[in-house]
């Protein structure tokens, strides 16, 4: 049939995936941009070798070594090394060999002696490569960031590491002097110089080394904190590497440099004395706790829009619990509270010390074991089936709606870490979720998690967030969230953010650039509704995002539909266009609706636009939009000038003819729009005769023969009805005046067959002068009746549709856009007469008539056409109009 849309369960947030973020490389970049840029940072090195060095470049810590001491030293005289091998194992697949190996006998001997004078050359020529590709760019890549934040952990753990080796060092200096046997010790070929006395110096090195664990802990759990905010924009559809192994793998490796530095200290009890090792065991005691409680997090979220009576899924995730938590009998058991925003505050003023009082919900199956995986090396606590049974709302602040209320999902759980047998209680909330009980609040509760999850800080108050946003971001907010939720790589435009900021802002004399400079508020996003609609700007929006995500993903992707433009304005684009060509843009009236306008020449020859009433999910679920535009003849080319078998022909679906496998005459929809242009005179529809005003009943019966059998017409009168108005709705078949005698050329869908009684009962037919002068007078004899000429009224100028009275109620006057009765007993002699004429002109297909619309949208309609079989449309049946 060609239906192509397919529906599907809409998340509150988007499937996460695996991510893997490109990685370019700085020098990718500075390779395209002019040469001269950078003449001056290629004084002491050559280009030539930043070139062939590339990426391994940007991959060592030259911007991180920072001294002279003999760590640093030791760093810059390895980094010369291994570039020297790497530069003459590049020579030998260079046809410039002898070049490149004397470039590097220079380097070589210029910087053997002084390695750290390499890295102060090297370090100037990333920073200016830095500087230029800002300047221009006014951004780096993400992964090369994400490399240097990398590089720099990795030389702090190579110092702190260092620094243990020095402390060992010294302790063991120390306590051979005590026993009188230094002379024979050599000197640790790392120190420069000559130590002072152990006793003195060792304190200080110690101080230094706890310094530099608490920088490298500040790393790590920024680090976390970054992986925390990306998890949360993800909930709007940004990219997430969400691999915590990295991450777990740099815990690890801080806590066993942390053991390593702890036996130290306690091992140098003696000398450090007993004021400075209280000092440092608690320093060291708050590293620890601090590493251990933000390695507890969650893995897997909740969902952020969550109704009650529905199952979801979580896990949390203890990166140092496979390193920390030793063999225990009864495993450890994390559960799962419901927590309101006031009590997520107070447990992070406590830093979670303090446990929870009070579950503001009742949750089933809650409770789940902490399991560590040694063949993947994770600790996991997997909840699969939780229930939200019910939730307590707390009292909510001002005008605050049931879906502006925030809460979160409270893991926790005690411990013992070893080999300290420290007991410790672990707590994380999940990411801020709305509970709803109904699914008519899940647009509103969509809203708020994607406002909260795109402008939170990175570290917060649970849950505050700005109530006012700069518009620059709401566009990118928009554009993300688009792109996830449609899954496509095509944006927004420029032009579309200035038609959603002139929807917002209710402003259409402000420009581009004006709205750039202004922020939004939260009540502008989804609290206050639009001028003249009954709904928010979010709830438009979100519309628009699930009708292109159900139905209109590879049109918006192969950019066949501007979609976000104003009625207004596609009137100025099209208005210069020539007749048929059109263009695709989503409803401003309507939720989830896209329209066609186009243009047309009116009767005098001019240009006019017209927009086709908006067709929703359901509409194109039944016949899709390439399919619908093929069926239009009128359209022509897509604006500006493309055809449209060009731009759509990859979207029409094969139209099936013949029989089916089970014997079955194959049918298909087709869609036809009735314009005003294409609504001919009557004198051009019917092919009656002329009558004259003194016609008589009987004299009509030739005209009535084939719907009425002969009878004499009732005898009631029917002169409540007005001059120039009738009770009669026709549908007449195209080519009738051709394919029946002119002396039958009308079909009646109001008409009202008793099969008890031979003659006709429409009302029209009790008075049939009126019916015949007032409705279907052709050409100029409509001009000679009393009543004069009917005009034909407009949609928009036609009242509302009454409800249609049950069939046992009394008939009374009706106005001539309505008949009394639109429906026929099974079996009616309407039924034979149309299937009669069915077998004998099998060609027929009668007009569509279009119903009364709104918004001055012409009607689009659906014709069942059967091949071979009969053609009539089900929308002239009875009940179908």
């Amino acid at each position: 049939m060609g239906a192509s849309c397919s529906s599907s369960p809409r998340s509150p947030g988007r499937a996460k995936q695996q991510v893997t973020v490109p990685k370019m490389s700085l020098w990718n970049i500075v390779s395209h941009m002019p040469p001269e840029e950078f003449s001056s940072l290629f004084a002491e090195f050559p280009r030539s070798l930043r070139c062939l060095l590339a990426d391994w470049l940007e991959n060592q810590p030259w911007e991180f070594i920072n001294g002279s001491d003999a760590f640093c030293t030791s760093m810059a005289s390895g980094m010369l090394s291994a570039m020297l091998e790497k530069l003459r194992s590049a020579a030998g697949s260079d046809g410039q060999q002898c070049q490149i190996l004397q470039q590097v006998s220079n380097i070589e001997s210029a910087y053997r002696r002084d390695p750290l004078r390499l890295v102060a050359v090297l370090k100037a020529i990333l920073e200016g490569e830095k500087a230029a590709v800002l300047k221009r760019d006014r951004h780096l890549p993400l992964s090369f960031h994400r490399r240097q934040e990398e590089l720099k952990f990795s030389l702090g753990l190579q110092r702190l590491q260092h620094r243990v080796r020095e402390v060992q060092a010294l302790r063991e200096r120390s306590s051979q002097l005590r026993d009188g046997s230094a002379a024979s010790l050599p000197l640790n070929p790392q120190l420069k110089t000559e130590p002072k006395a152990p006793e003195s110096e060792l304190p200080t090195l110690i101080l230094e080394a706890t310094k530099e664990l608490e920088v490298a802990k500040q790393q790590v759990l920024k680090r976390i904190q970054i992986w925390k905010r990306q998890q949360q924009l993800a909930g709007n559809g940004a990219l997430f590497e969400e691999n915590l192994a990295p991450l777990q793998k740099r815990c690890e490796s801080l806590v066993e440099v942390y053991f390593q530095l702890h036996q130290q200290v306690m091992a140098a009890s003696a000398e450090l004395g007993p004021e400075l090792l209280p000092r440092l065991l608690e320093r060291f005691n708050e590293v620890l706790s601090s590493l251990v409680k933000s390695s507890f997090l969650v893995e897997k979220q909740p969902p952020q829009v969550l109704k009650t009576q529905t199952k979801f899924q979580a896990s949390v995730r203890f990166l140092l619990g496979p390193q920390l938590l030793k063999a225990s009998t009864k495993p450890y058991m994390v559960r799962a509270d419901m927590v309101t925003e006031k009590q997520a505050r107070e447990l992070a003023l406590s830093a979670y010390g303090n446990t929870l009082s009070e579950s503001t919900g009742e949750i089933m199956h809650n409770v789940v074991a902490l399991e560590t995986n040694p063949t993947s090396g994770t600790c996991c606590a997997n909840f699969k089936n939780v229930l939200l049974k019910k939730i307590k709302r707390c009292e909510r602040k001002g005008s605050e709606s049931v879906t502006e209320e925030k809460c979160a999902v409270l893991f926790s759980t005690t411990v013992a870490l070893s080999p300290s047998n420290l007991t410790v209680h672990l707590q994380v909330l999940s990411l801020p979720i709305v509970v709803i009980v109904h699914g008519n609040q899940d647009n509103n509760a969509k809203a708020t998690v994607l406002w909260d999850n795109a402008f939170s800080e990175i570290d917060r108050v649970p849950f505050v967030v700005a109530e006012r946003v700069p518009w620059e971001k709401m566009c990118d907010t928009l554009n993300l969230k688009f792109m996830a939720e449609v899954q496509t790589t095509k944006g927004l435009l420029k032009e579309h953010y200035f038609f959603l900021a002139q929807k917002i802002f209710n402003d259409h004399s402000a420009s581009l650039e004006d709205f750039q400079s202004r922020s939004v508020s939260w009540a502008q996003f989804n609290k206050e509704i639009l001028p003249g609609r009954g709904f928010t700007f979010w709830q438009w929006f979100d519309g628009v995002l699930d009708l292109t995500k159900r139905c209109l993903k590879s049109y918006w992707s192969d950019r066949l539909i501007i979609g976000f433009i104003s009625k207004q304005y596609v009137c100025k684009l099209l208005s210069t266009e020539p007749d048929g060509t059109f263009l695709l843009r989503f409803s401003d009236s309507e939720i989830g609706g896209v329209t066609i306008a186009h243009v047309i020449r009116g009767k005098d020859g001019s240009s006019q636009v017209e927009n086709i009433q908006p067709f929703s999910a359901k509409d194109l679920s039944i016949r899709s939009l390439g399919d619908r535009i093929r069926d239009l003849g009128q359209l022509r080319n897509l604006y500006p000038n493309t055809p449209k078998d060009q731009a759509f022909g990859s979207h029409y679906n094969k139209e099936q003819t013949g029989k089916d496998g089970r014997g079955y005459v194959s049918t298909a929809i087709k869609m036809t729009v009735e314009s005003e242009r294409d609504q001919l005179p009557q004198a051009q529809m019917f092919s009656l005769p002329v009558l004259q005003p003194e016609l008589r009943p009987e004299n009509l019966q030739s005209v009535l023969s084939p719907i009425c059998p002969p009878a004499p017409f009732c005898s009631q009168s029917m002169s409540s009805y007005p001059a120039g108005e009738s009770n009669m709705n026709m549908m007449v078949p195209e080519g009738i005046g051709s394919s029946f005698p002119s002396t039958s050329p009308m079909l009646s869908s109001s008409l009202v067959m008793d099969p008890a009684l031979p003659r006709c009962q429409d009302l029209a037919f009790r008075n049939p002068m009126s019916f015949m002068t007032n409705q279907y007078m052709p050409g100029e004899a409509s001009q000679l009746l009393p009543g004069g000429p009917s005009p034909e009224p407009r949609d928009e100028e036609m009242p509302e549709l009454a409800p249609f009275a049950p069939m046992d109620a009394p008939l009374q006057s009706s106005p001539r856009w309505m008949a009394p009765s639109m429906d026929l007993p099974p079996g009616s002699e309407f039924d034979q007469f149309l299937q009669e004429m069915s077998l004998e002109s099998p060609a027929l297909c009668p007009p569509f008539t279009p119903p009364l619309q709104r918004s001055g949208y012409p009607s689009p309609n659906a014709s069942c056409w059967g091949l071979g079989e009969s053609r009539w449309d089900d929308s002239v049946r009875p009940g179908h109009a």
